[in-house]
């Protein structure tokens, strides 16, 4: 059986996306959260501005200059076996994209990406949200589509 690992990120704008959070949430559990501490805030939307920075710093700690954060996310990565089979699931391609531009490249060898948009159920993680909130903030958001996964959504 696959490892599947969620993943959604959070940036300054669509048209000018530079990485601000990514957060990590394993099916077994596991989980990485970060901030770059050094984005240009310049590139924030209005969106971005009013309803994703204000929630930053939310675990605190985990901010820090994009190189390390690049460092964190590789070793959190390593950390997984390709035993594993281990699979990035996102309900955004951005998200992707944001991770292997933090990386440097691709995914690591033996990593795999799958786009769930269509297997998450928008009841579930609406049902997420209303219990726990943080919607738009990476870690809960990750969190919100490994709870929304559509039951046999993987058979």
């Amino acid at each position: 059986m696959d490892m599947r690992v969620f993943i959604d990120t959070e940036f300054t704008s669509l048209h000018n996306p530079e990485l601000i959070s990514i957060a990590l949430v394993a099916q077994n559990g596991a989980e990485f959260y970060g901030e770059s501490s050094d984005f240009d805030q310049s590139l924030c939307s209005d969106f971005v501005r009013e309803i994703v920075l204000p929630q930053l710093g939310v675990p605190a700690g985990r901010s820090m200059p994009y190189l390390e954060l690049r460092r964190e996310v590789q070793v959190w990565l390593g950390r997984i076996s390709r035993r594993d089979r281990p699979v990035v699931c996102y309900d955004f391609d951005g998200d992707v994209k944001l991770l292997e531009c933090l990386l440097g490249g691709e995914l690591p060898s033996g990593w795999r990406h799958e786009n769930i948009w269509t297997k998450l159920s928008s009841v579930r993680v609406d049902e997420f949200f209303a219990e726990h909130g943080h919607r738009h903030h990476a870690l809960w958001d990750a969190r919100a589509n490994r709870a929304g996964m559509k039951p046999k959504a993987f058979d």
